[in-house]
């Protein structure tokens, strides 16, 4: 492949959970790209185990939410360090985690992914970035032929916490250094004769041992104030010795499918984006796994770019509309990376962290605090800095009841094809005329809402608007409470969809 022209509009380099997510995202609104992926195949390692309330959704909103929802279990309990939090089914149609492993989540999204033409170059690693004003340069190591290079228009990655990508085209990465050490393995504990133990706090540290399958267990044990560097191999003799240092016993571990070590480093690139090179998932932020929030807030840094990226390609919206990811996603990876270091401080051994919890504890019997910490681990909360009065305005649209002349009976179904969407609740024939410029790439439906109110995450119920712009992400750019504002209007679909078509 030469350097001159152009293989492909995007490389995403990494096939995890945030790579194939933005690929099928791109494929959706007809942009062509390339997955570039180190390892030869999928590991099969469970690593995370859930899905989350607001990606349950953006997966609802691309009509996809069904063959996951089959893959795993719905489990009513959330937690914050280890303290359980209550969920309120008002706020979502999908108020509850869904238990599933990060396995079971990426073969379903490489399957939506070869639906969508979407082509992964598997034993392809990125050793070279090298950018120009007219597009970047991936040079690829292969295991089948000599080094290789793919020309695209932009390149994305998401090729986790120790990112080539970011390495190689100089992001900074600043943050906090680990303070402890865990290891997580799945093997089978044939002494154990409880069905799961849930973080049971000792000493050193604290250790947990859940059943994801019969016969075998997810174990995780976490001992602090003892780092280890992080490029020392991880084996199972580790494990099985930090379970019986802080359990007194090793449950006649045997058996592992898989050994891995994790910390509490903390760390967020300084800028998602350095021209045509941006990151996001793992490898725009690191932090303590706490309330399974990373996997979630990669697939949700995804769809966040994928639009934006695709609007830029094709042409219909100027290059800054890709600085709006960073301005949008870094805060919520800012407050993720503080929410886990607080978990991380809570989950410290010692007789002031033991008060500490139990003072955290009785406050999270108030409505407020649970409401407070249960918005920001399932990001139902998330508030983009969007300008405009209206309360929705920045916040994910609620998936309101509709009634409509076709067969969508509820707003995310009108998401499923990525496109931004002008909903038409009553606002009269001059909120569709505001739109005309903009036919080519903006749904616009006329329906009424079945409901007079509706329940917004830490607002509780507001008047169901009039009519409101929701981006393909499903927040709301713009939206009107009676007599709709049409100047405003055309400026938000200029400013999220870029200029109107001329004539």
């Amino acid at each position: 492949m030469g350097h001159s022209g152009i293989d492909t509009d995007v490389v995403i380099a990494g096939a995890g959970p945030t790579g194939l997510m933005l690929a099928c995202e791109l494929r959706l609104a007809g942009v062509d790209v390339v997955v570039v992926e180190r390892l030869a195949e999928r590991t099969g390692e469970s690593r995370a185990g859930g899905i989350h309330s607001r990606t349950l959704e953006v997966l609802d909103q691309r009509g996809i939410l069904d063959r996951f929802l089959a893959a795993g279990e719905l489990q009513p309990v959330g937690h914050f360090s280890g303290l359980y939090l209550e969920f309120d089914e008002s706020e979502s149609r999908h108020p509850y985690p869904l238990m599933i492993l990060q396995s079971a989540i990426e073969r379903l999204l490489e399957e939506r992914a070869a639906e969508l033409g979407v082509r992964v170059l598997r034993s392809s690693e990125v050793r070279g970035v090298h950018q120009d004003e007219a597009g970047v340069t991936v040079e690829l190591g292969t295991a089948l032929t000599s080094p290789a290079t793919l020309r695209a228009r932009y390149l994305v990655g998401c090729d986790g916490g120790r990112s080539t990508v970011r390495k190689l085209a100089g992001f900074d990465f600043p943050g906090t250094a680990a303070t402890m050490t865990a290891l997580i393995g799945d093997v089978e504990l044939p002494e154990l004769t409880e069905d799961y133990i849930w973080v049971r706090r000792c000493a050193g540290g604290d250790f947990s041992a859940i059943a994801f399958e019969p016969g075998w267990f997810r174990v995780i044990t976490s001992e602090y104030d003892r780092v280890v560097d992080r490029d020392e191999p991880v084996t199972f003799e580790q494990l099985r010795e930090s379970l019986v240092r802080l359990a007194g016993t090793d449950y006649g571990m045997h058996s592992p499918r898989w050994v891995s070590r994790f910390n509490d480093a903390a760390r967020q690139a300084a800028q998602y984006r350095q021209g045509r090179v941006l990151l996001a998932g793992d490898a725009a932020h690191i932090h303590f796994p706490a309330g399974g929030q990373g996997l979630n807030m990669g697939v949700q840094d995804a769809v966040n770019l994928g639009w934006k990226l695709a609007s830029v390609v094709r042409g219909q919206a100027p290059e800054s509309l890709l600085d709006s990811y960073h301005d949008e996603r870094h805060p919520v990876g800012e407050r993720v990376l503080d929410n886990t270091r607080a978990q991380s401080a809570l989950a410290r051994p010692g007789a002031q962290t033991d008060a500490l919890r139990e003072v955290f504890g009785s406050l999270m019997v108030f409505d407020d605090v649970n409401r407070y910490l249960r918005g920001m681990l399932t990001a139902l909360d998330i508030r983009y800095p969007i300008d405009g009065d209206h309360p929705l305005v920045g916040r994910r649209v609620p998936d309101a009841d509709l009634k409509t002349t076709g067969d969508a009976t509820r707003v995310y179904e009108l998401l499923h094809a990525g496109r931004p969407v002008l909903l038409d609740l009553g606002g009269g024939a001059e909120v569709a005329a505001a739109a005309a410029g903009w036919a080519d790439r903006v749904d616009v439906v006329e329906a009424r809402a079945e409901d007079d109110f509706w329940t917004v995450p830490a607002m509780g119920e507001i008047p169901a608007p009039t009519a409101l712009l929701v981006r393909p992400d499903g927040h709301v750019a713009w939206a009107a409470a009676d007599t709709p504002d049409t100047s405003a209007l055309r400026g938000a679909l200029t400013t999220w969809c870029g200029p109107a078509a001329q004539g």
